[in-house]
Parts: C-alpha cells; structure tokens; sequence
C-alpha cells in the first residue's frame, strides 16, 4: 500500500499568493475561488485542499499581514535612525511582500470586511505607540500621515521617469521636517 505524503506548504503559499495577486489586480469581487484556483495553477479541489473557503484564504492573509506587519515594527523600534525616520523611509512602494499583503487587505476593507479593518486599526495603533515613544503623540501622528502620503504617491507613480528621484527628495525633506518639529 502507498503511504500518502501530505501536501508541501510551498503549495498552500502558492494559493495565499495567487489570492493576494487576484485582490491587488482585481479586487474583492475578482477574487473567487475559481479565479484564484487559475491564478495559482491549481484545480479548484487543490485550492480546497487548502483553504475549504474565502473566508479561510481571508484568514490566513490576514495571519500573514499579522506577522509581516510584527516584524516591521520590530525594525522600526530597533532602527538605528529612529522609528519616525524608519517609518518615513519605509512608506515608499517596494512591492515587498508586506506591500503586497497590506495593499491586498486593504481591497478587503475598501468592501467593509470588519476583520480586516479591526486587524488595520491594531497596526496602525501599534505604529502610532512605537512612534509616541520617541516623538510624542501629536508628531506620531504627523509622521504616520507623512507616510500614508508618501505610500499612496509612491504605489501610482512607479515607473514614470524620475518618480523614484523624486520620491527620494520627498523623503528627505520630510525628515528634515521631522527634525524640525521635534525641535520646535
């Protein structure tokens, strides 16, 4: 008798990407498990295989958000810069994982799905707490929209000529901003 190997996980990661891929594109509403099965080369029972619905692969996108989002904030409260200066520096589209994740949970809140928006919100807090602790809370918040601005300018205009030229110099004077309003 043939003994049966589980299923590698580079499998179910492949299905998680193609998810993420089809929400990024496409959207929420693209984003059915016929869609993503294609997406990732799988048949639609290899994709139920691994998640037996959407609101599993929400899941485990989320846990996946969860993670990368703990490990940013880690770099952030151990950056030799400063957090605030490692934030600024960070919000810029590098098309990392944690770029696509969080563009791709943010197609899940544009449609009102509440877990994800409670999941935004700790992160954002989160973000908001290491920045306090070496800013104070009023330029924390500053920061954080700094960099909002700066991630949302920077997801449009890649690969227009000298974005990145002018991305960078935007970066600069935000953090000569940063250094200023921290004196002030």
């Amino acid at each position: 008798m043939m003994e049966t190997m589980p299923r590698k996980p580079v499998a179910r990661d492949a299905v998680l990407d193609a998810f993420e891929a089809v929400l990024i594109d496409e959207g929420e509403r693209a984003a059915t498990l016929d869609a993503v099965a294609r997406r990732a080369g799988v048949s639609k029972g290899g994709l139920l295989y691994h998640f037996p619905n959407k609101e599993a692969m929400i899941g485990a996108l989320l846990e996946r958000l969860d993670l990368l989002a703990e490990t940013e904030i880690d770099a952030m409260k151990s950056a030799p810069e400063g957090a605030a200066a490692y934030f600024i520096k960070s919000s810029l589209w590098a098309d990392t994982p944690m770029d696509r994740v969080f563009v791709a949970a943010t197609r899940l809140a544009e449609v009102a799905h509440e877990e994800t928006r409670r999941r935004f919100a700790g992160i954002q807090q989160q973000w908001l707490d290491v920045l306090a602790e070496e800013i104070g809370t009023d330029l924390a918040k500053a920061v954080r929209y700094m960099g909002d601005g700066l991630y949302f300018n920077a997801m449009f205009e890649s690969g227009h000529g000298d974005a990145a030229a002018r991305r960078q110099a935007d970066v600069d004077a935000l953090l000569a901003a940063v250094e200023i309003l921290r004196k002030g």
